[in-house]
């Protein structure tokens, strides 16, 4: 026994084996006939198996996320039509008329309308999936729905490509966004704050108080009112929506010396108002392109005038899957879609403020 171990034996350690000896006596200090028994290989040293067999793949797919579509919510949507229709015509009726003194004999006074019949252009777009075969399998061993989230890619493409043509419309056609409609009134530049400028933030940092970021906001509505001639007017009854960019709304939560947030003073005065966000009314930047070039933008909204719906988004066409085209070991189908823009029935009841 080694005498390391007889010592520990001695010292109530013990160790299985350690009295056991594998090899001759002649062999141990003979190096050349260890050497020996280990044998040079003839193939890579290697002591592992292939990685991949020891790779787990999740079955929960992460999906990339993107911005809210949230035109539809902000203004409402309709369908107007189909996809057969290029122009909707929406019919204003206006009262016309004068009185005259009365007279037993007199045929003196009238009455009578003016009509107008404004109109705006649809357009329609598409998108196209393909898949092949072999891809499809190739994917399904990565645990994919190659051909299921093809399908979600194509909604999501077309959604988001129609939620932009709500806020800004197409270029070249009488079909216009509820930020670029060319009835809508100017917007109102903001008042100049006591750490001077005009915005709300400066570097991310705020830049205007509670009570400032309030009284810009009531100028808005002050414009509404007065250009609505009194058909908008503050009471409990009249709902609103106020629209601005995520990062414009935390404004709403400065607090002035009471304690009292912007938001809490809104909801005492307006009480109906709900309050929304969107990118596209935050300015542009290179991580928000959908924005707006001269800054960002803050829109009051009376949702209805007179009993009268405002505004609305429109769509002719939500989703028209066309029929699957099978080649030899592939496949292919297109998706449509088709929109109006957002119609502006009564633009004197929507005000903004650009640059905040």
């Amino acid at each position: 026994m080694n005498p390391d171990f007889q010592l520990l034996a001695e010292q109530g350690a013990h160790f299985w084996g350690s009295d056991q000896v594998f090899t001759e006596d002649a062999w141990k200090s003979n190096f050349n006939l260890a050497m020996d028994a280990q044998p040079a290989l003839t193939t890579l040293a290697n002591s592992g198996i292939p990685q991949w067999l020891t790779t787990f793949i999740d079955p929960t797919i992460i999906n990339v996320l993107f911005s809210p579509l949230k035109a539809a919510k902000i203004f409402g949507e309709v369908k107007k039509g189909d996809w057969l229709m290029q122009t909707a015509l929406f019919p204003i009726v206006e009262y016309t008329g004068e009185v005259s003194s009365y007279g037993d004999f007199s045929e003196n006074g009238r009455t009578g309308l003016n009509t107008d019949f404004p109109n705006r252009q649809s357009y329609l777009y598409q998108i196209i999936k393909e898949y092949g075969e072999l891809e499809m399998e190739r994917a399904g061993l990565a645990k994919i729905a190659w051909a299921a989230e093809l399908d979600k890619a194509s909604i999501n493409i077309l959604n988001r490509f129609q939620n932009n043509s709500y806020f800004f419309g197409i270029q070249g056609l009488q079909l216009y966004g509820g930020l670029n409609d060319p009835n809508l009134t100017a917007s109102l530049a903001p008042a100049t704050k006591a750490a001077g400028g005009t915005t709300w933030f400066v570097n991310g940092s705020p830049n205007a108080t509670a009570n400032e970021v309030y009284n810009d906001i009531l100028a808005i509505y002050e414009q509404l009112v007065v250009q609505a001639g009194g058909v908008v007017e503050l009471d409990m009854e009249q709902t609103m929506v106020l629209a601005m960019s995520p990062a414009v709304q935390v404004a709403l939560d400065f607090t002035n010396t009471y304690g009292i947030t912007t938001r809490d003073m809104l909801r005492k005065a307006f009480p109906n108002m709900r309050m929304e966000t969107a990118v596209q009314y935050g300015v542009q930047t290179a991580s928000n392109t959908p924005g707006i070039v001269a800054g960002n933008l803050v829109q009051l909204i009376a949702e209805n005038a007179g009993g009268q719906d405002t505004a609305f988004c429109a769509f002719n066409e939500k989703l028209r899957t066309h029929k699957i085209v099978i080649a030899m070991s592939s496949y292919k189908q297109k998706a449509t879609q088709g929109t109006w823009g957002t119609v502006i029935r009564q633009p004197y009841a929507i005000a903004s403020m650009l640059g905040v």
